[in-house]
């Protein structure tokens, strides 16, 4: 019984000084790369001891900014809600609301309408207003493709 008592002591400093072996070499700095850069996520303070970095902003970055004048880009439309008056597009071609022109092809007319911004992939169709589908000579039954140019 002693023997086993002896064994698990011997055991248990075995174990204690493994950690703080391992341990100590998460605390040995690594080659220097500049000053207060570390591995990975780390950064070494003044004092040599290393600290965690700010992860940086999780945010979608905006690459390409949003065209003010000039083809915004083309988008199918369908008939939005017709008891809602205006001339307006809903589009997720925008991020705010502003005045544009739609042109159709089929018909070789254009229209000035207000663009509204709706969440969606820029290739995802749009709603149209009646009254901008009547301005525009097409069928309010149609899927009608159209290019928005910025007022």
């Amino acid at each position: 019984m002693r023997f086993s008592v002896g064994y698990g002591a011997g055991m248990r400093w075995m174990l204690i000084s493994v950690l703080c072996v391992a341990g100590c070499a998460t605390l040995i700095a690594p080659p220097d790369d500049g000053p207060g850069v570390g591995t990975d996520d780390t950064a070494i303070a003044p004092s040599g001891a290393q600290r965690p970095l700010a992860r940086p902003d999780q945010r979608p970055v905006v690459t390409e900014p949003e065209v003010s004048v000039g083809t915004l880009g083309r988008t199918v439309a369908s008939l939005g809600n017709p008891a809602e008056p205006g001339l307006w597009l809903k589009t997720p071609l925008v991020r705010a609301e502003r005045q544009a022109r739609v042109y159709s092809a089929k018909t070789d007319k254009s229209v000035s309408v207000t663009l509204i911004p709706i969440e969606g992939p820029k290739t995802a169709g749009s709603r149209m207003s009646l009254a901008a589908m009547q301005a525009l000579g097409v069928s309010p039954a149609d899927l009608v493709e159209v290019d928005v140019f910025g007022a």
